[in-house]
C-alpha cells in the first residue's frame, strides 16, 4: 500500500484500526516495476570478490557464480539480478544509508525508536562527510568520474547522459517519494520541460524513470521547501551504468531502501548495471497520495500512448537470459516463465 508519508504506522489497536480504514478508502492504481541486472567480470586473480549472499539486499539475487564456458578464458563472470518499484540510487546517499544499516545490524537493540533512528541517521550523515562532501569526498567517487551513464528514450537508442562534475549521488526514481517521502523531481515549469526534453508530469505507470542528481546533503535539504528539487538529469525507459576502470575499489548502492557496498575491479575487469522496465503491478493508494498515473492525466496523449516494451522487440539484448525467472519474487519474473510453472 502506497502512503508516501514519513511516519510508520503503529502496532497498537487504534493505529491498526486507522490503517485498515485507510485501506478501505484507498483506490487501486498501476505502478511500473523495474528489472535490475548487474554483471561483474574480472580476471581469475583479481582482488575484486563477488558480493556474499548475506550482504545482498533482499531484492537482489545471485544468478550464477561460475567461470565462463571456455576453459581458456581467464575471466570470471558474476551476475546479479532483481527488481524495484520505488528507486535505485548510487553515491553518497547510499554510503550514509549503508553506514546506518551496518550499525543497525551490529546493535539492533539501539534502533527501536523512529525518532532515535532519525537522529542516528543525521549523525552518520555528518560523520560520513555528506554535509561537507567537497572536503571529505574524493572526486574519483563523483558520479561522472565513477561511471559512464547511458539512457534510452522512446527512440530505442542508447545515448550518453551528461552529468555535472559536482554530482555525488544519483537517483533513478519511479515513485515521487524518496528519503522519508520527499519528492526529488519536483514540478518543472513548461519552459524547463521544453528545454530539457522532459515528459510532464512524472507518472508512476508511464514506463519512465526520473533520473535526479544531488551534490551533497545541503542540496538534499532543498527538498524540504515547497518547490525544492534535485538536479533533473533525464527521463528514460532504460538506464545503464558502465563503471570506469580503476576509478575506485567500491561504490555504494541502494535499492528501495536496502543499501550495499559494491566491489569494483581496479584491473581489467568491469561492472555494468542496467535497469529496464518489467511490466506493472497493482497497488493501493490513499486519497492523499501524490503519485499519479496515466489515467489521472488523460490530457497528455503523448504520455498515455507510450508502450516501453514495444521499442525493444527488435533489439539485441545482452541481458535477456538474466532477466528470466527474476529472483524469488513472482513480480519480477517474465509472464511466459510464470505460465510454465
Amino acid at each position: 500500500m502506497e502512503r508516501q508519508g514519513k511516519k510508520n504506522p503503529g502496532t497498537d489497536y487504534d493505529s491498526v484500526i486507522s490503517f485498515l480504514q485507510l485501506v478501505r478508502e484507498s483506490r487501486e492504481m498501476n505502478i511500473d516495476s523495474w528489472h535490475i541486472v548487474m554483471r561483474m567480470e574480472s580476471p581469475k586473480d583479481s582482488p575484486c570478490d563477488p558480493i556474499a549472499p548475506p550482504d545482498l539486499p533482499h531484492s537482489l539475487h545471485a544468478f550464477r557464480r561460475m567461470p565462463k564456458t571456455d576453459p581458456q578464458d581467464m575471466e570470471y563472470s558474476y551476475t546479479y539480478r532483481g527488481g524495484f518499484w520505488n528507486y535505485f540510487s548510487m553515491g553518497m546517499d547510499a554510503q550514509v544509508s549503508y553506514a546506518f544499516h551496518s550499525q543497525r545490524k551490529l546493535h539492533p537493540e539501539k534502533f527501536k525508536n523512529q525518532l532515535s533512528n532519525q537522529k542516528t541517521y543525521l549523525k552518520l550523515a555528518c560523520t560520513q562527510g555528506w554535509f561537507c562532501a567537497s572536503l571529505f569526498h574524493p572526486m574519483s567517487r563523483n558520479i561522472a568520474c565513477l561511471a559512464k551513464v547511458k539512457i534510452m528514450k522512446k527512440s530505442g537508442k542508447w545515448e550518453t547522459m551528461e552529468i555535472p562534475q559536482s554530482i555525488r549521488s544519483i537517483v533513478c526514481l519511479n515513485l515521487p517519494s524518496f528519503s522519508g517521502g520527499l519528492n526529488p523531481w519536483g514540478t518543472p515549469s513548461k519552459r524547463k520541460q521544453r528545454k530539457r526534453d522532459l515528459v510532464m508530469p512524472p507518472l508512476v505507470d508511464d514506463g519512465l524513470l526520473e533520473v535526479v542528481g544531488f551534490k551533497d546533503a545541503w542540496h538534499g535539504l532543498v527538498l524540504l521547501s515547497p518547490k525544492g528539487h534535485g538536479t533533473r538529469l533525464a527521463q528514460a525507459h532504460r538506464v545503464r551504468f558502465e563503471f570506469l576502470r580503476g576509478a575506485t575499489d567500491h561504490a555504494y548502492m541502494r535499492m528501495d531502501g536496502e543499501p550495499w557496498k559494491q566491489p569494483l575491479p581496479t584491473d581489467d575487469g568491469k561492472v555494468v548495471v542496467e535497469i529496464s522496465h518489467a511490466g506493472q503491478v497493482k497497488m493501493l493508494a490513499t486519497k492523499d497520495c501524490i503519485a499519479k498515473g496515466v489515467h489521472d492525466h488523460e490530457s497528455c496523449p503523448a504520455i498515455s500512448t507510450v508502450h516501453p516494451e514495444s521499442i525493444y522487440n527488435d533489439m539485441n539484448d545482452d541481458f535477456e537470459e538474466e532477466r528470466r525467472n527474476f529472483g524469488a519474487a513472482l513480480s519480477f519474473r517474465y509472464l511466459s516463465d510464470v505460465n510454465k510453472q
